[in-house]
C-alpha cells in the first residue's frame, strides 16, 4: 500500500514539475513599450494601430516588457498602450515574437504606453478616440481576460480580437492581477474576487465617458468577475442607468453552475436577456477546473439541458475545430467565430434581437449553433 502511495505521489509531482517547466519555456516574452531599433513601428506604414486602454488592479513592474506584475494594487490604474497588427497577421491568429525585439512586419507589437494619473485624463484619452468615430459607432467594449494572463497576453488578445472582430468602437481592458502561472489557480481566483471591489469606479469612469453604450466581453475566470460585477451594479440600482448596456458576451464561463444560478437570480429580466454565453462541451481546460472545484460543472463545459433553465442565449461551439488558440480561447482563435461575435457587437441592435446578412451567412456555413429560452430541445 505504501508503495502504491509512493508512486502516486511521484507521478503527481512529476506532473506538476512537467507543467511548470512547460510554461516556463513556453511562454513568450513580455514586450509592452519595447520597439524595434533596427525597425521601429513608426517606420512600418501599413501595420493597423489599436489604442487599447487599460484598467487594472496590477501593481506596476519595473521588468523590462511587461509594464505591470502579478502583485495585486490597492488603488485602480489606468493606461493606455498602442498595438500594432502586422500586414501579414492571419484572421484567428497571433502572430506573437519568441524573442525580443519584435519585428513590425510580422509580428505584434505593444509601444507608447501611457499612464494617467487621475480618470479625468483617461475619459478625456478615451473621448478623443470616440469622437474620431462616427456618432453611431462610439461604444466602448469592455474585455475582461481570464486565468493564467500576463498583462502582454491580455494585450495582444483584445488587440487581436478587435482586429478580428472589426469591433469599431473603442477597447478598454480589465486586467486583474493573475499570477500566469497553470499552478496558481486559487491565487487567480482570489486576485478576481478581489477586482470586484473596484468595478464601481471603472463602471463610473466609463459612464463619464461620451460613449453611446457598452458592450462587456469576458472570458474565463474573468467572467466570474464580470457577474460579480453586475451583481453588485444591480444591488446599488446603478446597472444601465447612465449608459445603455447593450451586450455580455461570457466566453468558455469557469463559472459554479450553481453560483452562476444564484448570480442570474439576481440580475433583471433586461439584463439576463442581454447576457450570452459562448460554451464547448470539449474544453479540457473547464473539465480540470472542474475535477479541482470537486466535480462541480462549470458553465462553459456544461451540457445543454443544465443551462436551458436560465433564460439566457447559448452559442454552443463544441464542433468548432479550426480554432489556433484551442478550445478554451474559441472567441478569438476561430475565424467564424470571432467574425460572427464582431457582427454581433457591431450590429445596430442588440446582439441576437434580430439577424443580419452577415450573421446569418457566417450561421449557415458552421457548426455555430444558437439556443434561446425554449428552444434547446431541437438544436
Amino acid at each position: 500500500m505504501r508503495a502504491v502511495l509512493d508512486q502516486r505521489l511521484f507521478l503527481t509531482l512529476a506532473a506538476i514539475c512537467l507543467a511548470v517547466l512547460l510554461s516556463a519555456c513556453g511562454r513568450p516574452p513580455e514586450l509592452i513599450g519595447i520597439d524595434n531599433p533596427q525597425i521601429p513601428t513608426a517606420s512600418v506604414s501599413d501595420v493597423t494601430r489599436h489604442r487599447i486602454f487599460i484598467t487594472t488592479t496590477r501593481e506596476p513592474s519595473e521588468r523590462p516588457g511587461a509594464f505591470l506584475s502579478e502583485n495585486r494594487a490597492r488603488e485602480l490604474g489606468l493606461a493606455s498602450v498602442e498595438v500594432t497588427i502586422p500586414p501579414t497577421h492571419v484572421l484567428g491568429d497571433l502572430e506573437r515574437p519568441r524573442r525580443l525585439p519584435p519585428d513590425p512586419r510580422t509580428d505584434f507589437t505593444a509601444v507608447d504606453p501611457v499612464t494617467y494619473d487621475d480618470n479625468r485624463a483617461f475619459i478625456a484619452a478615451i473621448d478623443r478616440e470616440l469622437l474620431r468615430r462616427p456618432a453611431s459607432k462610439r461604444s466602448v467594449l469592455l474585455f475582461v481576460h481570464g486565468f493564467n494572463n500576463t498583462p502582454t497576453d491580455a494585450l495582444l488578445r483584445v488587440a487581436q480580437f478587435v482586429e478580428d472582430s472589426n469591433f469599431e468602437g473603442v477597447p478598454v481592458l480589465l486586467t486583474w492581477a493573475s499570477a500566469a502561472r497553470s499552478l496558481r489557480y486559487v491565487y487567480d481566483l482570489n486576485s478576481a474576487l478581489i477586482a470586484r471591489e473596484k468595478i464601481p469606479e471603472i463602471a463610473d469612469t466609463l459612464t463619464r465617458t461620451k460613449a453611446t453604450s457598452v458592450d462587456v466581453f469576458a472570458h474565463s475566470m474573468g467572467t466570474l468577475l464580470a457577474m460579480e460585477g453586475l451583481v453588485e451594479r444591480q444591488r446599488t440600482g446603478r446597472l444601465g442607468k447612465a449608459k445603455r448596456l447593450n451586450t455580455i458576451m461570457l466566453a468558455a464561463p469557469d463559472i459554479d453552475i450553481d453560483l452562476f444560478r444564484t448570480q442570474l437570480g439576481q440580475l433583471s429580466p433586461e439584463v439576463r436577456s442581454a447576457i450570452f454565453l459562448l460554451i464547448s462541451e470539449r474544453d479540457p481546460a473547464l473539465r480540470l477546473s472542474s475535477r479541482i472545484a470537486g466535480g462541480v460543472p462549470r458553465v462553459g463545459a456544461a451540457p445543454l439541458q443544465e443551462l436551458e433553465e436560465f433564460g439566457v442565449t447559448v452559442i454552443d461551439l463544441s464542433e468548432i475545430s479550426d480554432s489556433t488558440s484551442g478550445d478554451h480561447s474559441k472567441f478569438a482563435g476561430s475565424p467564424e467565430v470571432v467574425q460572427l461575435i464582431g457582427a454581433g457587437l457591431n450590429s445596430a441592435s442588440r446582439f441576437g434581437d434580430d439577424t443580419s446578412p452577415t450573421i446569418d451567412q457566417i450561421l449557415r456555413k458552421s457548426p455555430i449553433r444558437i439556443f434561446r429560452e425554449g428552444a434547446f430541445g431541437g438544436g
